[in-house]
């Protein structure tokens, strides 16, 4: 499962760059099943499978976080609230980073900048330890490029894929 632009031209030299850091993350790393970027408003910024995004041939068969990244961008973006209100509640600062381990396979959230958050669906057998590591290498990576602009243009690129 490789991360590709859904229109890798004209895309600007930073935006293709974060698409470039998500690809090495979803191929470095493994049990990795899918990743998705996701802006402070709950918008699909980046994933590893845009062409599953939605309703498309090759999702037949696939819903769910496994294949849909709209769907893995809905989850995180719900995580990331819920998680960012129970932090607030118990006066325990900035959330920087959520895992859920369930028997099927594990959900991470990292917070990237002003509201945006790395999603990573992985594998049950995953390295945990690994994943979170190489989860805050992407953090400290993208959350400075991660612009207004930029968001904006990752946002219009993934809603033309679609």
């Amino acid at each position: 499962m490789k991360a590709q632009a859904p229109t890798a031209y004209g895309l600007s030299h930073q935006a293709r760059n974060l698409q470039w850091l998500l690809s090495n993350l979803v191929d470095e790393v493994p049990g990795i099943r899918s990743v998705a970027v996701v802006s402070s408003d709950g918008l699909l910024l980046l994933a590893s499978d845009p062409l599953l995004a939605e309703g498309t041939a090759e999702a037949a068969g696939r819903r769910g976080p496994r294949g849909s990244s709209a769907d893995l961008a809905t989850i995180v973006s719900g995580v990331g609230s819920l998680t960012n209100g129970a932090a607030k509640l118990m006066d325990g600062g900035t959330v920087k980073q959520t895992m859920i381990a369930m028997d099927e396979g594990s959900l991470f959230v990292s917070y990237i900048s002003d509201g945006s958050l790395l999603g990573v669906h992985a594998t049950p057998d995953c390295d945990m330890s690994v994943i979170a590591y190489h989860m805050a290498l992407f953090v400290g990576r993208a959350g400075h490029v991660l612009t207004p602009e930029l968001r904006s243009e990752l946002r219009k690129s993934m809603e033309s894929s679609q």
